[in-house]
């Protein structure tokens, strides 16, 4: 096994990503790493996925300012197209920053979740109770995966599949408030 060294070209504080697959040690990005290439930057979600413990609910929350800065600035349609807009941007860095980490979907890409959760951000109720329950959900139906968002992941791959399983993880969530409110508010 080759010893890990530090990638003089992208950065990294665990090895280079070409030696990733060899080695069998998981490319931990750095900063130095999320500013080399634009992609990365976005695909890191402006460096919340390069936090050590929990990187993708760094990631969902870090569509919560995001969310305050636009949700009330656009008319619905356009809010769908601009969150169509961050979800073909998130396939395109996605793919560019796995590919240059030797892992398709490592936990430091976090876009997926930020553009995730905007979406159930849009869709739930305005109230911080709401919103805080959707937050809850939606990181357990990420992490969880329940079917059939891993049979998804398996299915497409690259910056598609890494952005479609969250949008499944979306879905369960909005499924879940719809039903609750349906049921008992």
């Amino acid at each position: 096994m080759r010893a890990a060294r530090r990638s003089s070209r992208r950065g990294g504080s665990i090895t280079s990503p070409r030696e990733a697959p060899l080695s069998g040690i998981v490319f931990r990005p750095d900063a130095r790493f999320a500013f080399a290439h634009p992609a990365h930057f976005v695909a890191l979600g402006f460096g919340a996925g390069l936090v050590r413990v929990a990187p993708g609910t760094a990631g969902t929350l870090v569509a919560v300012p995001i969310w305050y800065l636009i949700g009330g600035a656009y008319t619905p349609a356009a809010l769908l197209a601009l969150l169509a807009f961050f979800f073909a941007a998130g396939v395109w860095a996605c793919e560019i920053t796995g590919r240059h980490l030797g892992v398709a979907d490592h936990s430091a890409i976090c876009w997926d979740e930020i553009v995730a959760f905007l979406l159930v951000l849009a869709i739930v109720p305005a109230d911080w109770r709401w919103q805080a329950a959707a937050f809850v959900l939606f990181r357990a139906f990420d992490v969880a995966k329940p079917p059939p968002i891993r049979a998804l992941e398996r299915r497409f791959r690259g910056g598609f599949g890494v952005m479609l399983d969250d949008v499944a993880a979306a879905g369960y969530t909005l499924f879940v408030l719809a039903l609750a409110k349906r049921l008992f508010f």
